[in-house]
């Protein structure tokens, strides 16, 4: 095909690859790392809310959360007491009565062994069972005593409070729901073709994931104000998602309530948040502007007076410039004046360069 004679005057950016650190643009929710139900395992009316067991509120492990009454309770257990001292005491009886048969049948001249019958052997074991039942009785007492105390199982927060004072609860009624406060996370989906830009922490049967070296993740939130979180990359999930065929890993922001917090507006539970994966450096990277893309499948290039497009593939990119993987070499002489869609062979003025 012949060239075009036009009056375009074009810039051009010679193609130089250098060293490139990746930063893969990723969003999720965010999502405690231990979220938990509380549930009553005992019946009774409530008589006793933390304070900090309110929606919203911190509490600590081992605080009493949730208190319900303990008359009915104190009753079995001393009911399950006085049981077992009677228990005790029926056991002390047949000891005493089997030690006396036994010397009966000495005394008697009697030879050989004796039944057990004879020696109360049944009725000692029988006592002895009941001692050990009467035992598992206060032992079940005291547990549900014990059950009417709702304990914090780690330092959290309230997602929601489902009862409060004067309420009567039955056994397997849902109390609250909390979470616990010393990390959170965040699922990142990952493009496919970015996959090989990053370190990610893959585990096998035989071992575990590094806990060193962990690649670092920065989290933007936009709830009131432009924040940065810091996030450990921690895992990877095992299936590729089924509905977008991507694969996710797993971002950790460690305490993320604490002091280094304390100047930021506290994230929260199904927050939106974006983020920015800190990928592998490439040393000889060629990344151009999007600007000099079209159809995220090609570019113009410069040589003796004219454009040709040439085809690439893009392997990462962000909103600023992309990664190419294949099309380009270096001294290549890309075109950065939009042109549009002109032909290959069109003959183009360089700015710059006297005609």
């Amino acid at each position: 095909m012949g060239e075009i004679a036009t009056h375009i005057n074009v810039q051009v950016q010679e193609i130089k690859p250098e060293a490139l650190h990746t930063r893969i643009e990723s969003y999720g929710m965010v999502r405690p790392r231990i979220q938990s139900q509380l549930i009553a395992q005992v019946s009774g009316k409530i008589d006793y809310v933390a304070e900090s067991f309110r929606d919203g509120g911190f509490f600590e492990k081992g605080e009493v959360l949730v208190g319900i009454e303990q008359a009915d309770y104190r009753i079995e257990v001393n009911i399950a007491e006085a049981n077992l001292l009677d228990a005790e005491l029926q056991y002390q009886e047949q000891q005493a009565l089997a030690e006396q048969a036994k010397q009966d049948w000495q005394r008697l001249g009697n030879n050989g062994n004796a039944a057990p019958l004879v020696l109360r052997e049944p009725q000692l074991a029988a006592a002895e069972a009941r001692v050990k039942s009467a035992k598992a009785s206060l032992d079940g007492a005291q547990l549900n005593m014990r059950r009417t105390k709702i304990i914090a199982p780690f330092d959290g927060r309230v997602l929601s409070l489902n009862v409060d004072i004067g309420q009567v609860v039955g056994n397997n009624s849902l109390l609250g729901e909390i979470y616990a406060t010393d990390a959170i996370e965040i699922r990142l989906p990952i493009k496919n073709r970015e996959l090989s830009l990053l370190e990610l922490p893959e585990s096998w049967r035989s071992e575990n994931a590094p806990k060193d070296n962990l690649p670092k993740a920065d989290i933007f939130s936009e709830l009131a104000n432009r924040e940065t979180w810091t996030a450990n990359i921690v895992r990877t999930s095992g299936a590729i998602a089924a509905d977008s065929r991507q694969l996710y890993v797993v971002a950790r922001i460690d305490d993320p309530f604490g002091k280094p917090s304390e100047n930021k507006m506290p994230l929260k539970i199904n927050q939106y948040v974006t983020a920015e994966i800190h990928g592998k450096t490439i040393d000889e990277a060629i990344a151009i502007p999007n600007s000099t893309i079209y159809k995220n499948s090609y570019v113009y290039v410069y040589s003796n007076g004219v454009v040709n497009r040439k085809a690439i593939e893009i392997q990462w990119q962000n909103k600023k410039f992309a990664l190419i993987s294949s099309g380009l070499v270096a001294g290549d002489r890309l075109v950065t004046t939009p042109l549009g869609q002109i032909p290959s062979g069109t003959r183009v003025n360089l700015e710059g360069q006297s005609k």
